[in-house]
C-alpha cells in the first residue's frame, strides 16, 4: 500500500532509497543544490558504480560544487525545460513529492509525498518508472562545466582550520562554521541569506555590504573554488 509522506518522512525516506539502490537511481527535481548527506550518498552510489540519472530544470550549483559533480563517472544528469515534477526511484521503490532535491526545501518547507513499493503497488510504480523515463527520453542530456577562477598563488586551497583577518582574530570556512554551529552548512547558508549577510547572484551567492561590515570575506580555491570565511564569533 502506498505511504503518505509529510516533510520529515519524505528526508527519511529519501535518504533510504538512495542508499537502498543496487541498480539504478532516478532523481527528478526542477532545482538542483545538493545538501551534505545527499552528497555522501551520491558519492557512495559513484563508488559502487551504480547508474544515477538525474533530470532537472534549473541549476543552483556554484562553479566547485558543478566540478564536484563531473567527477562521478556513473551519475549523468540531463536538463528538461519547464520540469516540475518531483520524483525519486531506485529500482524497487519510489518516491512522488512536492520537494525539490534542494537544501531549502528539506529545511524549511511544508512537504507531502507518496512512498511506493515495487511488490505492493506494481501497476502505480510500473506508470510512475515509465514517465520517468519519458521525462528522460525529452530532456538533454548535458555535461555540467564550471569556469576556471585565476587566482594568486597563496589562495591554492582551503585553510584546513580557519584563517585570522589582518587583527589576528579566527576567520572559520561557512562549513566549518556550521559544525562549530551544531548544524548542516546549507541550514547556516540558509540563515545567512535570510540575515542579509549573502544574496544570490544567479546560480552562485555573493557578499553584500551588511556580510562585509560582520567581518566576511570572499576567498577563491583552485580545488575548492570560491568559499567564505567568517569571524568564528558570527551568530546569524
Amino acid at each position: 500500500m502506498a505511504k503518505f509522506l509529510n516533510t520529515s518522512a519524505t528526508n527519511y525516506f529519501l535518504e533510504e532509497l538512495i542508499k537502498a539502490a543496487r541498480e539504478r537511481l532516478i532523481i527528478i527535481s526542477p532545482f538542483l543544490k545538493f545538501n551534505d548527506r545527499i552528497r555522501e550518498l551520491l558519492e557512495d552510489k559513484d563508488r559502487m558504480k551504480i547508474d544515477v540519472r538525474i533530470v532537472y530544470g534549473k541549476s543552483e550549483l556554484a562553479p566547485h560544487e558543478i566540478n564536484w559533480l563531473r567527477s562521478l563517472a556513473f551519475v549523468r544528469t540531463s536538463f528538461c525545460q519547464n520540469l516540475h515534477a518531483k520524483c525519486y526511484l531506485n529500482e524497487r521503490s519510489a518516491i512522488i513529492t512536492s520537494m525539490n532535491l534542494y537544501d531549502f526545501s528539506q529545511v524549511n518547507n511544508n512537504e507531502m509525498g507518496v512512498f511506493v513499493e515495487r511488490d505492493q503497488e506494481s501497476d502505480l510504480y510500473r506508470e510512475t518508472y515509465e514517465e520517468a523515463q519519458r521525462l528522460i527520453r525529452v530532456s538533454e542530456e548535458v555535461r555540467l562545466s564550471a569556469e576556471k577562477v585565476e587566482q594568486p598563488k597563496d589562495e591554492g586551497r582551503e585553510p584546513a582550520a580557519g584563517a585570522a583577518d589582518e587583527n589576528g582574530f579566527e576567520k572559520l570556512t561557512t562549513s566549518k562554521l556550521a559544525k562549530a554551529l551544531g548544524m548542516r552548512t546549507g541550514e547556516l547558508g540558509d540563515k545567512l541569506i535570510r540575515a542579509g549577510l549573502v544574496e544570490r547572484d544567479g546560480e552562485d551567492l555573493k557578499l553584500t555590504a551588511k556580510g562585509k561590515a560582520a567581518g566576511g570575506e570572499l576567498r577563491v580555491s583552485g580545488k575548492f573554488g570560491p568559499y567564505f570565511l567568517w569571524p568564528a564569533d558570527l551568530r546569524p
